[in-house]
């Protein structure tokens, strides 16, 4: 299915028979996935648009598209089989989607026990505190202090998608890329 719709950790690039973009999206919020992606059932979408506060997933050889990346970051993960898995990681929470405090956990489910190769976090290094992966936003209390970054952290990046994926740091790369679309083959 080229062009398919990343839902919140439940994008495959391919959705079960008798449903369609529409029933994906009918869901309050997010919906929780299984606790291990089958192996057998690796997606084999040829592209993926996965959007502010998504997470999805393309077969080897697929390609992962992340559109207007402007404050956000992306982290994609490279698995040992060549497929992809990938989320579009929003200062802000999308309305249905998830927080910044919430996607990279719904990424480790998504990989389950696959190995992974490398992770490629991208985007507005500059504009992330990487306390947002841990605490959004859009979560602190009123009068309480929302940690700014005051120079680009791309080590500290780095360390708690490391942490939170269960990876070693070696496997994460950090990149700051100008505004606009990511394409990931």
């Amino acid at each position: 299915m080229v062009g398919a719709q990343a839902q919140p950790a439940v994008a495959s690039g391919s959705l079960p028979a008798g449903a369609g973009a529409a029933g994906a999206v009918e869901a309050a919020g997010p919906v929780t996935p299984p606790a291990r992606t089958p192996g057998p059932g690796t997606p084999t979408t040829a592209h993926l648009r996965i959007s502010e506060g998504q997470v999805g997933e393309v077969g080897p050889g697929g390609t992962l598209i992340y559109p207007s990346v402007t404050s956000c970051l992306t982290v994609t993960v490279r698995l040992q089989d060549g497929g992809k898995v990938g989320a579009h990681a929003s200062l802000f929470q999308v309305p249905g989607e998830y927080r910044s405090d919430r996607i990279l956990a719904a990424v480790k489910q998504r990989i389950g026990a696959r190995e992974v190769r490398a992770v490629e976090v991208r985007g507005a290094v500059g504009a992330w505190h990487p306390s947002y992966f841990t605490k959004a936003i859009e979560s602190y209390a009123e009068g309480e202090q929302v940690p700014v970054p005051t120079e680009p952290d791309p080590g500290g990046l780095a360390r708690v998608v490391a942490d939170a994926l269960g990876e070693p740091r070696g496997k994460v790369t950090v990149e700051d890329l100008p505004d606009g679309d990511q394409t990931v083959d």
